[in-house]
């Protein structure tokens, strides 16, 4: 395990002192973030603005949704974008086959050998979001740490349908519209899932999990969620998981390297 911390530690330092070379970026990335979050603040203002409101949720409340949902992408733009999209790059070039000599996990180094600090301002917003929206509610320090372990949970399951659509590529190479596909479902998860018709409920719960993204680690938060939500979410994390896992391996066998 040790060995893996230290190789992560020079892997993300030399990615962000490579990222720093054009500090200008993180300013437009700031910008950017602010755009996005000032158009996703005004969508859910004209639901609420007449008065109207998601069925057991107040504008407050929406807005954690809202938060949860900004951080969520900003942990995407960070973490997953740069690391999970380069496996297209590697298989279409060969150079998967360096990763696969090396003498660590081929999917542990896909999915962490680089970062990005151009989500940062999302993470950073998302959390000042939360902050104020929680303020107004009256919320606790213990009402935030609850909900972390839903995010947790969520995190993991957002990783994992990445790394398994980014393994497509070993079959399909060029995958872009797909992940785009990915990032439109995912774009759901801003407003709480009671938002949305049965059928659709139905579909962004046990197709594509965004309610576990965003509503439960809400819901956790303002002290309302049934504990039956967040088992649920951390089984499906850890199921998610392992076929991950399993799919890579499955994937691996049909990879065909550059030089064979």
């Amino acid at each position: 395990m040790k060995r893996y911390f230290d190789v992560l530690q020079l892997l993300w330092g030399a990615a962000i002192a490579a990222e720093l070379e054009y500090r200008v970026n993180f300013v437009l990335a700031t910008l950017t973030s602010l755009g996005n979050l000032a158009g996703s603040l005004f969508s859910l203002f004209l639901f609420y603005r007449t008065g109207y409101t998601f069925q057991g949720w107040t504008w407050d409340e929406a807005l954690i949704v809202l938060a949860i949902f900004t951080m969520l992408q900003g942990f995407s733009s960070t973490f997953l974008a740069p690391n999970l999209n380069s496996i297209v790059k590697h298989v279409q070039q060969g150079t998967l086959d360096f990763i696969l000599l090396k003498p660590i996990s081929s999917q542990f180094w896909l999915s962490s050998h680089t970062l990005s600090p151009w989500g940062l301002p999302d993470i950073i917003f998302g959390g000042i979001l939360i902050g104020y929206a929680g303020g107004r509610l009256g919320l606790a320090l213990q009402d935030y740490l609850l909900s972390a372990i839903p995010l947790l949970f969520g995190l993991a399951s957002l990783y994992s349908l990445w790394f398994m659509l980014g393994a497509t590529s070993i079959w399909f190479v060029k995958i872009y519209n797909v992940t785009e596909v990915l990032r439109g479902l995912l774009e759901a998860g801003r407003f709480p899932i009671v938002a949305y018709p049965v059928a659709y409920r139905f579909f962004f719960t046990f197709v594509v999990p965004v309610t576990f993204l965003t509503t439960v680690p809400a819901e956790a938060m303002l002290g309302r969620v049934e504990l039956g939500w967040v088992i649920g979410a951390g089984v499906l994390a850890l199921a998610l998981l392992y076929i991950a896992r399993i799919f890579w391996n499955f994937a691996l066998r049909f990879y065909t390297s550059a030089s064979s």
